[in-house]
C-alpha cells in the first residue's frame, strides 16, 4: 500500500438522500452522488470513493486526506434514535430540561405542544451540592450518595451518562469529581456540560450536553468502522471532521464531542459560498443550498459567513424559534426549512397544499426513482414540470418514471383538489419556492438586512432548480450557480481550515474587571483551541478574540471583536468604547444617557484556525456570443404561467462568456439549472453560470 499524497484530498457528506463525494486531485475536481445507505451508512462513501478514484484514475491509496461530515447526529436527535442517556444533575434541578425556559414560542395557541425532553424523568437523577455564580463552592459535594447512584446505574441498562450541574461553567470541580466516581462503577461514555459547552444559561447547557451523550455511542461506533472500512479498502489515511463552526478536527475529537457535529454538512456548503464569494469579489451575498431533505439559506458578508453561539434543532411547530431542541456550541447561523428534493406534498384541513417537513429520502425515495416511494416529492413536482430529463438524471445512473410521479401527485394532491397533473406540480413547486422566499425574507430581516441586496450563489443538488424562480420572488437580479454546485458541501468540506473555537461564560462587569484574571482565562481559551488546531496541522494560526457584551440587566448581548494582545491599564476604557460601536453597528445606535448602567461581558471566546491558501480571482463577464441551441423540450415557466420552448444546453460544451438566453435548461452530471423566462445565464471563466435578469 502507497503513502497517500497531501495534495490529493476528498470531501464526503452524508446528507439525507444523497452522499456527495469530491476528490480534489492536485487543483481538478472529481465528483459523484451516491444515494444514502441509512443501514450502513459509510458503505455509501466507499462506494462513492471508488466511482471518483476510477475516473481519476489513481487508487484509494492515493488519497492522502478524508474531511467528513454527516447529518447521523441530527437525524438521531430529531428521530429519538440515540443511546439509552441517564441525566445527573445538581438536587432541586431535575426538571430544567422540562420546563425550559417557560417562554411560550406560540403566544395565542391554546393547545401549544412543547417538545419532550429528550431524557425522560424517570432517567433524570439528582445530588446535594452547589456552585455559586462566581464559581464558589456553596455546599459540597454529596459523594457518598453519588456512589449509591453509581451502583444503581450500572444495573439499569444506560448507555450513556449527561452531567449537568448548576454553575459549572464557573466552577467544573464537581462536575469532574462526578465524572470520576461514575466511571469507576460504569463502562460508559460520560459526557460533563463544563467540557462540551461552558456557558451561562442552564437550559441550553443541560440540553447540549444531554444531546452529545445521546448521541456519543452510536457516532464513535460510527466513525470507528468508517476508519476501519476505509483501511480495508486501502485508503490509510487522516480522517478528519467537519463541526458545526465550520472548521475541521480529529476523529477522536468528534468521538468526544459529536453534538459539535450536527450542523457539519451545511457549514461546509456555507464555507463552499464564501469561498465563491471571496474568488468573485461579492461582498454581499445570500446562499441557497437545497439538496434532498432540507434547504438552508445563508448570508454571507465580507466573504465570511455569520456565526451564533447556540441553534435549535428538531422545530416542531411551524419552524418557530423557540420550539426546537437548542444546541449551545459554535456554528455558522443559517435558517433551515424542511423543503428538499426528497420533501413530501400533502394537502392539509383547509385544502391548502403543504410540502414538508416529512422526506422520502432515499429509502424508499419519490415515487419517479422507482424504489417503492408512492408519495408524491418535490422532484416528482420538477420531472412532471419538464425540469428534468427521465434519461438524464444523476448523469444516467437513475431513471426516471414521469408516470409514476403523475399517479402520486394524482393520488395525493391533485384528485383532492380537483387538479390535473400539471398544474398539480406547479402548485407543489410554488408553496415550496414560496416557503424558501419567506425564510429567506425572516432571516435577512432578523439580521437588519435587504435581502434583495445580496447576490444569490445556489448550489445542492436541488437548488440550482429553484434558483431563478426563488430570485423572481426575491426582486434579486444575478445568481451565481458554481461549477460542482451539485456536491457543493463536499467541495466546501476541502476549502475548511483546521478551526476550533473556544468558549467560557465569565461575568464580569467593567467597573470590576480585573486584567490579569481575564488574560489568564485568554490565554487558557487559546491553549484549547490551539491544541485542537494543532492535531491537524503544524501551520501558521491566526485567533480571533470576541467578547460577548451587554448592559447590565438586558437579556442578551452581543459580540465585540477584541485584537489578540493581551488587556493593559487602559482596557476599561477600550472595551466599553468597543462596545459602544458594535452596538452601534448591531441596532443602528448605541444607548446615551444611561448615567449610571454598568456594561458587563457575559461570555469569552477563542477561535483559532489554520490559514488557507486564497483561491484564484475571477472576474464576473456578462456575456459576449450568444450560445446555439439544438436540443429543446417542453417546461413549464412559472412567469409565463403555461409551458414554453426551452433550449437544453450542455454545462461542458458552452465555453466562457457565453450567455444562454432563457428560457432554458442547462444540463450536468449532478445538478440542472433552470433558467425561467425572465433571466438569461452567463458562463463564467471558472465554468460558474451567472443567471442575470434580462434589462437590470
Amino acid at each position: 500500500m502507497t503513502e497517500g499524497s497531501d495534495d490529493i484530498r476528498l470531501g464526503a457528506d452524508i446528507g439525507g438522500t444523497f452522499t456527495d463525494i469530491a476528490l480534489d486531485v492536485r487543483g481538478t475536481v472529481f465528483s459523484t452522488k451516491v444515494l444514502t445507505n441509512y443501514t450502513a451508512p459509510e458503505q455509501a462513501i466507499l462506494d462513492g470513493i471508488e466511482i471518483v478514484v476510477r475516473d481519476a484514475n489513481i487508487e484509494a491509496s492515493d488519497i492522502g486526506i478524508v474531511i467528513h461530515g454527516t447529518t447521523l447526529a441530527t437525524n438521531a436527535l430529531i428521530e429519538r434514535r440515540g443511546a439509552r442517556t441517564a441525566f445527573v444533575t445538581t438536587e432541586g434541578f431535575r426538571d430544567v430540561l422540562e420546563m425550559r425556559t417557560e417562554n411560550r414560542f406560540a403566544q395565542y395557541d391554546l393547545d401549544i405542544k412543547i417538545p419532550a425532553p429528550l431524557i425522560p424523568r424517570e432517567d433524570r437523577f439528582t445530588v446535594r451540592g452547589r456552585i455559586g455564580a462566581d464559581g464558589q463552592e456553596l455546599l459540597a459535594l454529596d459523594e457518598v450518595a453519588l456512589q449509591r447512584l453509581a451502583e444503581k446505574l450500572a444495573g439499569q441498562g444506560f448507555e450513556a451518562v449527561a452531567i449537568g450541574f448548576i454553575h459549572a461553567y464557573a466552577n467544573p470541580a464537581h462536575e469532574r469529581r462526578t465524572r470520576e466516581i461514575l466511571a469507576a462503577k460504569l463502562d460508559v461514555p460520560i459526557s460533563i456540560s463544563s467540557e462540551v459547552s461552558p456557558q451561562m444559561r442552564e437550559f441550553e447547557r443541560f440540553n447540549t450536553v444531554c444531546a452529545n451523550a445521546y448521541v456519543r455511542p452510536q457516532m464513535a461506533t460510527y466513525l470507528t468502522r468508517l476508519q476501519v472500512r476505509l483501511k480495508e479498502m486501502g485508503a490509510d489515511c487522516p480522517v478528519f471532521m467537519i463541526h458545526s463552526g465550520g472548521g475541521l478536527i480529529s476523529v477522536e475529537t468528534a468521538s468526544e464531542f459529536p453534538v459539535r457535529l450536527v450542523e457539519s454538512g451545511p457549514a461546509g456548503g456555507a464555507i463552499f459560498a464564501a469561498d465563491i464569494a471571496r474568488r468573485f469579489g461579492l461582498e454581499k451575498v445570500v446562499s441557497y443550498d437545497m439538496g434532498g431533505t432540507t434547504a438552508k439559506i445563508c448570508l454571507i458578508e465580507d466573504y465570511a459567513p455569520q456565526t451564533a453561539r447556540t441553534f435549535e434543532v428538531a422545530r416542531t411547530y411551524r419552524f418557530t424559534k423557540g420550539s426546537g431542541m437548542p444546541i449551545s456550541i459554535p456554528v455558522i447561523e443559517m435558517i433551515e426549512i424542511g423543503a428538499g428534493g426528497g420533501s413530501i406534498a400533502w394537502v392539509d384541513a383547509m385544502g391548502r397544499i403543504q410540502t414538508g417537513p416529512e422526506s422520502a429520502g432515499s429509502e424508499p425515495g419519490p415515487a419517479c426513482y422507482g424504489r417503492g416511494g408512492k408519495r408524491p416529492a418535490i422532484t416528482d413536482a420538477d420531472l412532471v414540470m419538464g425540469k428534468l430529463d427521465p434519461d438524464n438524471f444523476a448523469g444516467g445512473a437513475i431513471k426516471l418514471d414521469t408516470s409514476a410521479s403523475e399517479r402520486a401527485i394524482l393520488a395525493d394532491v391533485g384528485e383532492k383538489l380537483s387538479l390535473a397533473a400539471l398544474p398539480t406540480a406547479f402548485g407543489i413547486c410554488e408553496v415550496v419556492d414560496e416557503n424558501m422566499a419567506n425564510a429567506a425574507r425572516v432571516h435577512a430581516v432578523e439580521n437588519g438586512k435587504n435581502v434583495s441586496d445580496n447576490i444569490m450563489i445556489a448550489f445542492g443538488g436541488a437548488a440550482p432548480l429553484h434558483a431563478a424562480r426563488l430570485c423572481e420572488k426575491l426582486s434579486i437580479d444575478r445568481c451565481l450557480v458554481p461549477r460542482g454546485a451539485g456536491v457543493g458541501s463536499a467541495i466546501g468540506f476541502l476549502k475548511a481550515p483546521f478551526g476550533y473555537e473556544a468558549l467560557a461564560s465569565k461575568l464580569v462587569r467593567l467597573s470590576r474587571f480585573d486584567a490579569q484574571e481575564v488574560n489568564a482565562l485568554l490565554d487558557e481559551l487559546k491553549a484549547t483551541a490551539e491544541g485542537f488546531v494543532r492535531a491537524g496541522t503544524s501551520g501558521t494560526i491566526t485567533r480571533e478574540i470576541t467578547a460577548f457584551m451587554r448592559y447590565a440587566g438586558q437579556g442578551w448581548e452581543i459580540p465585540v471583536p477584541l485584537p489578540d494582545q493581551p488587556f493593559g491599564p487602559k482596557a476599561r476604557e477600550e472595551l466599553a468604547q468597543r462596545f459602544q460601536e458594535s452596538y452601534g453597528r448591531f441596532f443602528g445606535r448605541a444607548i446615551d444617557g444611561l448615567g449610571d448602567l454598568e456594561i458587563e461581558i457575559v461570555t469569552f471566546s477563542v477561535k483559532a484556525s489554520d490559514e488557507r491558501p486564497a483561491g484564484t480571482r475571477e472576474e464576473m463577464t456578462t456575456g459576449s456570443s450568444e450560445a446555439t441551441v439544438e436540443v429543446t423540450r417542453e417546461v413549464f415557466d412559472p412567469a409565463a404561467g403555461a409551458l414554453l420552448t426551452y433550449g437544453i444546453v450542455e454545462r461542458d460544451t458552452v465555453a466562457p462568456g457565453t450567455r444562454v438566453a432563457g428560457p432554458a435548461v442547462i444540463v450536468e452530471r449532478e445538478t440542472s439549472t433552470v433558467v425561467t423566462s425572465p433571466f438569461d445565464a452567463v458562463i463564467q471563466g471558472d465554468g460558474a453560470i451567472l443567471l442575470i435578469r434580462k434589462g437590470a
